[in-house]
């Protein structure tokens, strides 16, 4: 009996065991396939994060060496902050830099990025299709504009495109330096006319044995000189000039030309060895004017290592001549297939106080109230002076003349081509201003 209850009580307990350890089994069996397809759906939950595609782009600008090194550093900063991106840079100086970009265009080859001149050449490669249109970037949020004065925008516009974006303001100035005017025993002031500014270059020259001057460039300073007698360099519908007496070109050239022959003014011969800004005859202290667009003071003041100071070009009506001017504009090509990225570079050089604090006023003053706002506070002497002169400007200047025909770079060239012969006493101040017309209206009127 007892044999027969301890072997119940073995089977009894063996069946237990098994099935407790059963039990467990398909416990853990169950467990462990809930957690697998639990990690399953997480994995198939979380998003996989693709990398940018590398991306390349060309970006082209003409300045001089302290500009290349500046804008060399933003480009630097932008592929920190945006790794899948690289920048491949084109420069050069001014001169040539159109003719190297009329090459690039004939060949469909033209920079995603690059740097473009308000006026002739806008215009220009606006009328041939070669620039992107930027307002679809600007409704999608990729071009970042908000409080940039319509003014400011306006003067990347043609046909309601926008295929420019100003890089900053700036405006033409009669830089001069202070202690050579000292010693010539002569004052300036913003209120001076074309007289007065005869009477202080013939007086630097004669105390001080200096270019009086910088030569005037024609292709500046003559518009300027129309403006201040309430003339324009082209007409309404851009098939001629703007000025009807050809009397105003030859005072213009009359002037010049006397103060060349006093010595006041350097030749031609002089001004073709300036190979750039830091070449000037202000910076070696060989003249004591210089005509100079705003953004360029700092590199020349720092080329000089002397003071130098900011006025209003000559004139009895010179607040009538003098306007605000699109420093330069960024601009994408048409033939880009990366205009996106393109955009985005645009973006971050327009809205980041970074790129301000590396290139400070050398593409002008930026068009965006805060970033001006946050440079206000830590500008150096030079920018300081750039600013409040732009300031004064705005307050005494009047709209700029957007009406450049797109042949208006081959009639400035015709312009300047004319003022070198008059220096040179090939052609007569009367003989150059019906020449120049002349020529002006072949141009204009060539497709007509």
């Amino acid at each position: 009996m007892k044999k027969y209850l301890l072997l119940i009580l073995t089977v009894v307990f063996a069946v237990v065991l098994a099935a407790c350890s059963g039990g467990t089994e398909q416990g853990s069996s169950s467990t462990n396939d809930t957690g697998n397809e639990q990690e399953k759906e997480n994995k198939e939950e979380q998003p996989v994060k693709e990398e940018p595609e590398q991306v390349t782009l060309r970006m082209s600008w003409w300045g001089s060496q302290g500009r290349h090194d500046m804008t060399l550093k933003i480009i630097e900063l932008y592929e920190e902050q945006n790794p899948h991106v690289k920048i491949e840079p084109e420069f050069t100086g001014f001169d040539g830099y159109f003719e190297r970009m009329a090459a690039q265009a004939a060949g469909n080859n033209l920079p995603d990025i690059m740097q473009q001149n308000f006026g002739e050449y806008l215009n220009l490669y606006a009328s041939q299709g070669l620039l992107a249109d930027l307002n679809p970037f600007v409704k999608d949020g990729t071009l970042n504009l908000d409080g940039v004065s319509e003014t400011v925008m306006d003067s990347g516009i043609k046909d309601d495109k926008l295929l420019g974006i100003p890089t900053g303001t700036n405006a033409l100035t009669a830089l001069y330096d202070p202690a050579m005017m000292e010693e010539a025993g002569v004052e300036m002031k913003h209120d001076w006319t074309w007289e007065d500014y005869e009477n202080v270059v013939t007086a630097v020259k004669d105390k001080t044995g200096n270019f009086g001057a910088r030569l005037p460039e024609p292709k500046n300073i003559f518009e300027y000189y129309l403006r201040e007698q309430g003339y324009r360099l082209f007409n309404d519908d851009g098939t001629g000039l703007g000025y009807d007496d050809d009397q105003l070109l030859i005072d213009y050239f009359k002037l010049n030309l006397k103060l060349y022959e006093a010595g006041s003014l350097p030749g031609y011969d002089v001004i073709q060895q300036v190979q750039g800004p830091e070449d000037e005859l202000i910076v070696h202290g060989k003249a004591a004017i210089d005509w100079r667009w705003s953004n360029q003071v700092g590199v020349v003041t720092t080329a000089s290592g002397r003071e130098l100071e900011l006025n209003l070009l000559p004139g009895a009506n010179n607040t009538k001549g003098m306007y605000l001017k699109p420093a330069m504009f960024w601009s994408i090509a048409e033939n880009s297939t990366k205009k996106e990225e393109a955009a985005k570079f645009i973006d971050f050089f327009t809205n980041n106080i970074e790129v301000y604090n590396i290139g400070g006023t050398d593409r002008g003053i930026p068009i965006k109230e805060e970033i001006r706002n946050a440079m206000s506070a830590n500008l150096g002497d030079v920018d300081k002076k750039v600013f409040e002169y732009i300031e004064y400007v705005t307050e005494n200047s009047t709209p700029i003349d957007s009406n450049f025909p797109p042949e208006a770079s081959e009639v400035l060239t015709e312009l300047a081509n004319v003022d070198e012969m008059v220096m040179y006493k090939k052609l007569s101040p009367e003989e150059g201003a019906a020449e120049f017309r002349k020529e002006a209206e072949t141009i204009l009127n060539r497709k007509k």
